[in-house]
């Protein structure tokens, strides 16, 4: 059968991402077969209002692009979406180049009203990739975090900072006076301890989109 725009749309946004219909079937709490049936048998004829508000939050896309009615987009016009520079950086095992100035090469949407509840300000975040493995099993190569730039204190959680020239995405540990431990989840990888001079903090990541 010839795919309609919104099945067209699907399966380009899975192989963007390089997710499965299968996996996507299980997002949404449905069988592995479940979206395979959609975009190849047209059954069922069209998305479930849940499901592709689930869909879309998780492509960060505007519920219209997947089959929602202008009128009933979840009560979100486009303007109340906001789009997310992706910078053509690489955090844990990149090259250190400047943050702030990078062209973006794309960019994640997200709904104004989200980010709102989570307290993020959009001029102040990016994306950007995740490399190697060090932060195994949270993050993994290939992800992609959501940067909060510019925080004035180091709060809990995993931070993208720069040494040596380099950009990585460490827990941070301030316990010792005078020095900075810099942590991998993967315990293969052992503690950097270094001088806060040493260091710079480049932001906070508030969220990541990986495959499953």
């Amino acid at each position: 059968m010839e795919l309609d725009p919104t099945r067209r749309r699907l399966l380009a946004l899975a192989e963007e991402r390089q997710v499965s219909l299968s996996q996507l079937s299980r997002l949404i709490g449905k069988n592995a077969s479940y979206l395979q049936q959609f975009v190849r048998k047209g059954s069922p004829r069209k998305l479930e209002e849940t499901d592709r508000a689930t869909l879309s939050e998780f492509f960060g896309i505007d519920p219209t692009d997947l089959g929602a009615p202008q009128e009933k987009s979840l009560g979100l016009g486009r303007a109340q979406w906001i789009d997310i520079p992706r910078l053509p950086l690489h955090a844990s095992a990149g090259p250190g180049a400047e943050v702030s100035g990078e062209s973006a090469v794309g960019s994640f949407r997200f709904s104004s009203r989200w980010l709102r509840a989570q307290g993020l300000q959009p001029d102040r975040l990016s994306a950007i990739a995740v490399r190697g493995d060090s932060m195994e099993p949270a993050l993994r190569d290939g992800d992609e975090i959501l940067v909060e730039r510019g925080t004035e204190t180091l709060r809990d959680g995993i931070h993208v900072v720069r040494r040596e020239g380099a950009l990585l995405v460490k827990r941070i540990d301030t316990s010792l006076p005078g020095r900075l431990t810099l942590l991998s989840d993967n315990k293969v990888y052992a503690p950097i301890e270094c001088e806060p001079g040493e260091v710079e903090v480049i932001g906070r990541v508030v969220w990541k989109s990986g495959r499953l």
